[in-house]
């Protein structure tokens, strides 16, 4: 049995993934945000982190790149940094005041998006599509920490 490379799960999610995050930059971008940067928008919001190496993590990307996004967020005017009391040589972030007052219609948007392609599912379907990825990152999640130890002892 040939299998079909282009109907695999890894092809259909990328292009699904894909797709969600040119509909969800066209969205964001009027408000000042971009797609990249919903992971540390939330964590901020919901007070999940506050330290660079915080959001790092929340967000699942390395160190460099954070620091550069957010830079661009700083010099945007989304996010404001001041001394962490706690640590001379770190920073707190925070969302300024504008970024604040952006974020329930960037997330109205998000959620409206969602729905919009999700038009013929069923909720129960839905809610089984999200189950099913959540799993399906866990196991990726598992194979990648697995690979990584094996590389590096």
């Amino acid at each position: 049995m040939n299998e079909d490379v282009l109907s695999t799960p890894g092809h259909l999610i990328s292009l699904a993934a894909r797709g969600f995050a040119r509909l969800s930059e066209s969205r964001l971008k009027p408000l000042g945000f971009g797609v990249g940067q919903l992971p540390v928008l939330v964590a901020l919001q919901n007070g999940k982190a506050s330290t660079q190496r915080d959001l790092a993590r929340f967000a699942r990307v390395e160190q460099p790149p954070m620091a550069q996004m957010l830079a661009r967020m700083e010099r945007d005017g989304l996010i404001q940094r001041t001394p962490d009391p706690a640590d001379g040589r770190s920073s707190r972030i925070m969302l300024t005041k504008t970024a604040q007052e952006r974020m329930p219609e960037a997330i109205g948007a998000l959620f409206r998006g969602n729905k919009e392609t999700l038009t013929g599912f069923t909720d129960a379907e839905a809610e089984q599509l999200v189950d099913m990825l959540k799993r399906l990152i866990e196991n990726l999640d598992q194979i990648a920490s697995s690979e990584s130890s094996l590389r590096d002892p």
